[in-house]
């Protein structure tokens, strides 16, 4: 499906100032490197302003620094980002779902389906669920018993919802995704693990969106707790009893122990782990691949670990790493023995 727009109606719908042609064409979007004609492109980041000067796109978002002396046509914005991003829904190729229930979808004859939920091909929707306004759900899902999906949700094909999951308005839940397993909870008996039933559920608020092949474990007493506004990448594991502030965003393969509390307008990089039971406070920062083995009280950004390095430096900073408690003790023995000395001691022949 192609979809085209003037550039002037985008300038409106942006309320952006045109530089240029308000009649001119735009059928789709595209980076200043591969920009061609009826193309919109943006400049976000000032390393691409290289490519400004030889960009072959119709027109391009700018802030009005930027557009000074660009000669070709320009959307002037505060932030082209968040420009890109609201025009990028226009030209969004995914299919509309359409209202209705495919024959081969089995819904539960208490499910509760609004008449404007589009249900996709061999769907299960189990008892007592309900299905509310303008939701689509797609191809192979299934939607436990008790389930509650909030009105404009979307759900890709092969979603899986275990029972007694609340998901609030506008939540898009990527392909793959697990919500309300069964969370990690076993007791140890003598060498033997035994299964504790874990009988809460996940609540998830209101414009979340969970990627590719995310988990999200049910609590073990109480919900395991998504807030509104919070964005999870692919691969992530969420485990049960865990709590995620408000507009908090995790990239790929994050990985969060049980019933570890995170707080509002935190981001998470790729790779991070946490350890259970801690809490992170609000507007933290953690970098990827780290470590969290204990709580945050102080919003700021963390890291651990250590950076990449070519492999022979890597190797002699390995081996003084090993070094260090040896060190350490050498350097209490060279302490004491310059105590003694600016006492008026004599060190001992054991310092």
């Amino acid at each position: 499906m192609t979809v085209t727009m003037t550039l002037g109606q985008l300038a409106e719908a942006l309320g952006a100032t045109l530089k240029g042609s308000e009649a001119l064409h735009i059928t789709g979007l595209a980076t200043l490197q591969e920009a061609g004609p009826g193309q919109l492109s943006f400049l976000a980041n000032p390393q691409y302003r290289k490519y400004l000067d030889t960009c072959q796109a119709e027109a391009v978002l700018l802030k009005a620094a930027d557009a000074e002396s660009f000669e070709g046509n320009a959307l002037i914005v505060a932030d082209p980002y968040q420009a890109y991003a609201r025009i990028s829904h226009l030209f969004d190729p995914k299919p509309k779902a359409v209202a209705g229930i495919h024959p081969s979808a089995v819904v539960a004859e208490d499910a509760q389906v609004d008449v404007s939920a589009s249900i996709g091909p061999f769907a299960v929707i189990e008892s007592g669920a309900r299905i509310e306004a303008n939701v689509s759900v797609g191809a192979h899902c299934f939607i436990g018993a008790r389930c509650v999906v909030g009105e404009g949700g979307w759900l890709a094909p092969r979603v899986t919802l275990y029972h007694d999951v609340i998901i609030g308005k506008r939540v898009v839940i990527q392909s793959g995704a697990v919500i309300g397993g069964e969370g990690f909870g076993f007791a140890n008996e003598k060498g033997v693990w035994r299964k504790i039933a874990q009988i809460g559920g996940v609540t998830i608020g209101d414009d979340v969106e969970i990627g590719v092949n995310t988990a999200v474990d049910r609590g073990a007493l109480s919900d395991t707790r998504i807030g509104n506004g919070v964005k999870l990448d692919n691969q992530i594991q969420i485990a049960h009893n865990v709590q995620i502030g408000d507009h908090t965003a995790m990239a790929a393969c994050v990985g969060i122990s049980g019933s570890t509390r995170i707080g509002k307008h935190c981001m998470l990089a790729g790779g991070v782990g946490l350890v259970g039971h801690i809490d992170i406070c609000d507007n933290v920062f953690i970098s990827g691949m780290t470590m969290v083995t204990r709580s945050i009280t102080e919003p700021g950004s963390y890291s651990s670990g250590t950076a990449m390095q070519p492999l022979a430096d890597w190797r002699k900073s390995a081996a003084r790493i090993r070094q260090l408690d040896d060190m350490a003790k050498r350097l209490q023995q060279l302490e004491k023995r310059v105590d003694t000395v600016t006492s008026g001691g004599q060190p001992t022949s054991e310092g």
